[in-house]
């Protein structure tokens, strides 16, 4: 089982989200990270590897970085705004633009050396596959004299 830690305002905020963006980015105003952008991601696993699987739309593969570090893996980069047309008027805009980062704590029994990342179609894919289970010592008897 992994520990997640618990941040209260993500609750609310995904409550708000389901209602209208404009309490979402309320929220974040609230929160201090005006402007932050933090990929949807989705974490499941198998028998032999972990998987996470984030939306980076309209992120180019050269713009991610993929980092693990003691136990913790980082992705992170930059969605660049593609440059306005000058005889074009923006309306609106909620599309999130600027640098991103997302980390997760990931178990013990991972191959550090084996972690592999794909970007196709603004999805990031990566394998982080698990090492084998050392078989647990057996108890050894201690005699007490």
């Amino acid at each position: 089982m992994n520990i997640i830690r618990w941040e209260p305002f993500r609750e609310v905020e995904d409550m708000f989200r389901q209602y209208s963006p404009f309490f979402s980015r309320a929220v974040r105003r609230f929160e201090g990270d005006e402007g932050a952008w933090r990929p949807l991601a989705d974490i499941s696993e198998t028998d032999t590897d972990y998987f996470i699987k984030a939306e980076l739309p309209e992120v180019k593969k050269d713009d991610i970085k993929v980092s693990f570090e003691q136990g913790l893996l980082t992705i992170s980069g930059e969605r660049r705004q593609e440059k306005q047309q000058k005889n074009e008027n923006e309306l609106r805009v909620e599309s999130f633009y600027g640098s991103f980062s997302r980390s997760f704590s990931l178990p013990d029994n991972v191959d550090a050396k084996g972690i592999q990342a794909e970007c196709k179609d603004g999805v990031l894919k990566v394998r982080i596959p698990k090492t084998t289970p050392t078989q647990p010592e057996q108890p050894i008897a201690v005699e007490v004299k």
